[in-house]
């Protein structure tokens, strides 16, 4: 039987393009969790918004988080979503967000 083509989300695309121009780090989750390696790392180096944190968690797996303003989330729900982080808009249109809220 013939396996069928997953459909892919545009909007996933283009969030995935947008994610490749920010600064990545990699690390190993070591003892922690993914989640609580991220945040101490995050911590202890000093990283500011935006940035990609890729955290092996096994030899098999990675999971990769975006640090945000707002905190940080999982990078797939952030490509879904690229739209909602004034951190990932174009330096023109970041103007044009924060002269609208004044």
């Amino acid at each position: 039987m013939a396996r069928r083509r997953k459909r892919k989300s545009r909007r996933r695309q283009e969030g995935r393009k947008i994610l490749e121009h920010i600064p990545q780090f990699s690390i190993d989750s070591g003892e922690d969790k993914p989640v609580t390696a991220a945040r101490k790392y995050i911590h202890t180096h000093g990283i500011l918004p935006p940035a990609l944190l890729l955290v092996r968690r096994n030899e098999h797996t990675t999971d990769r988080y975006f640090w945000a303003e707002k905190g940080l989330f999982g990078a797939q729900y952030v490509e879904e979503n690229h739209f909602l982080f004034p951190s990932l808009k174009p330096p023109e249109e970041r103007e044009v967000a924060l002269a609208g809220s004044r």
